[in-house]
Parts: structure tokens; C-alpha cells; sequence
């Protein structure tokens, strides 16, 4: 990876500030005990690929809706039974590729430390999914897991939102209007720089915004996804 890359990571974690940040959780408490995540690496089916980073996906999500179909388990009960009352949280950063593809999986990793877990854990509230995001896409960068996990952190709390439950309330919202809107809270955003989710009825799951390797926004390339601009939104309210 290039050096100029490394430069670009130091100056966007020193430059974000947390200040223009909008809370997602009323409270976020961690749990007494936290868990050690399980060591995770390529497989057939998710093999490893080194490729050149074309640009990058910051993607969040959307916890009522996940909460409301998720299997209870271990790993999610931080995020949806322990009364933090999460809205957005962060899925994670991940570097695209120039086409179709994209870098994963690039070098071995062994379980993060309990630090860089626990500061990491009112973002992405699940211990085995911080662990599946360093090995999956953060060693595809030129970086260690904290900072990776603190430039994640700097780009999910400089995220302004919509107002949730009025767009949930709204009839025949579009994927478009919903991109429309939080593109307008967020400067420099364009609503073609955001690529949604939704489950199999259509119901908000996840937000992908688009960011350039400077880690600015920008607008999606078509092999970015998501659905269709006219399709209509569900979005699950909040409490």
C-alpha cells in the first residue's frame, strides 16, 4: 500500500473532530464481562483477496430492525437486550476495490486485544463482529487495529442524521428521499453517495455511504448495489 495512504489515515483521525458528532445511543454501558472473540480467516466460500483500494464504504446500521429480526444470542445481547438503546450503529469500514471486487482477508490476524475491543464496542456494539471487521477489511489497509478502529470511529461520530421517526411515519417513503435526507444533514454528502439495505419487505437495514480514498464523499459507483431509487422504504421506529 501506498505511503501516501498512511499520511491520509493520521491526518483524517487528527483533523474529524467528535464534536460535530450526534449521538446514536441515549446511554451506552458496557457489559461487565466481555467476551473473547473467536479467530476468523479466509474460507472457499470468502477467499483472500489483495487488491488495490479504489475507494471505501462506511457502512451503519440500523438497530431496530436488526434487533426486531435478529436470533437471540450471546454476541447480540449487548446491542439489543441490554437497555443502551441503540440506533445507528457502526457495521464497519471497508475498502472497495477499482471493479466488482473487492480486498479481504489480506493477512492473518490473531484476537484483538480486550483494549481496542472494549473502546470500540458502543460503535459496533458485538464483540465478534469488531473481530470479523480488523481481519476482514482492516488488514487489507496500511494500518493496526487501533487505529483503524479510531479512524472508524471518527467517520461514524462525524455522521449527522435525519429525523428517524419522522421518516418512519412518512407514507410511500422512497429510498431516494430517505438518501435525500441524510444526505442534506451531512455537508459535502450527495444523495447518490448512499446506497441502502433493506430486508425481503423492504424495511431499512443498513446505510453504505461512499467515501474516495481522502476519505471524502462522493457518489457510488454503479457495482456499489443497494436498492433501486423509486423503491419504497420501511423504516422500523425506534423504542
Amino acid at each position: 500500500m501506498p505511503k501516501t495512504l498512511l499520511a491520509h489515515l493520521a491526518i483524517t483521525i487528527a483533523l474529524v473532530s467528535p464534536a460535530v458528532a450526534l449521538a446514536q445511543a441515549s446511554q451506552c454501558r458496557l457489559p461487565e464481562i466481555i467476551a473473547r472473540p473467536k479467530v476468523e480467516g479466509p474460507t472457499a466460500e470468502e477467499p483472500k483477496r489483495v487488491l488495490p483500494i479504489g475507494y471505501y464504504t462506511l457502512a451503519i446500521s440500523w438497530t431496530p430492525q436488526y434487533c426486531k429480526t435478529a436470533r437471540p444470542n450471546a454476541d447480540n445481547a449487548f446491542q439489543c437486550r441490554s437497555g443502551n438503546d441503540f440506533g445507528f450503529t457502526l457495521h464497519g469500514l471497508w475498502p472497495d476495490g477499482h471493479g466488482k471486487e473487492w480486498p479481504q482477508y489480506c493477512k492473518p490476524a490473531g484476537v484483538l486485544p480486550r483494549k481496542v475491543i472494549r473502546d470500540h464496542l458502543c460503535a459496533t456494539p458485538s464483540v465478534q463482529l469488531i473481530q470479523h471487521e480488523w481481519v476482514k477489511h482492516g488488514t487489507c489497509m496500511p494500518t493496526t487495529p487501533a487505529k483503524f478502529f479510531a479512524l472508524s470511529r471518527k467517520l461514524y461520530h462525524a455522521l449527522r442524521y435525519p429525523d428517524m421517526d419522522a421518516l418512519a411515519r412518512r407514507p410511500n417513503l422512497s429510498a431516494q428521499e430517505f438518501a435525500q435526507a441524510f444526505a442534506a444533514e451531512n455537508k459535502g454528502m450527495v444523495a447518490d453517495g448512499i446506497r441502502l439495505n433493506v430486508t425481503r419487505n423492504g424495511a431499512l437495514s443498513e446505510v453504505w455511504i461512499c467515501m474516495d480514498r481522502n476519505f471524502r464523499y462522493m457518489s457510488c459507483p454503479p457495482q456499489q448495489g443497494g436498492v433501486r431509487h423509486r423503491a419504497q422504504l420501511r423504516i422500523e421506529p425506534r423504542g
